[in-house]
């Protein structure tokens, strides 16, 4: 009768763990998703804040070359 009763015992801690297991597989997976986006916006605003300072850059060095070929013809 002892057996039986640690027996059912151990099936039902085997039930609870699996459930508890299941909500917080749910729980890592929202935090997961949320850190993903979160990623990825930053990363979106890195990449423009990147071009915009590429498109600076670009914009001095035509000028200096500019200023350049203007005194070599003088």
């Amino acid at each position: 009768m002892k057996k039986v009763v640690l027996s059912l015992a151990l099936v039902a801690m085997m039930f609870v763990s699996c459930k508890e297991t299941a909500e917080n597989t749910e729980a890592v997976e929202a935090a997961a998703t949320e850190a993903v986006e979160a990623t990825e916006e930053a990363a979106t605003e890195a990449v423009e804040a990147v071009e915009v300072a590429a498109d600076s850059a670009t914009a001095a060095v035509e000028a200096a070359v500019e200023e350049v070929k203007e005194e070599a013809a003088h």
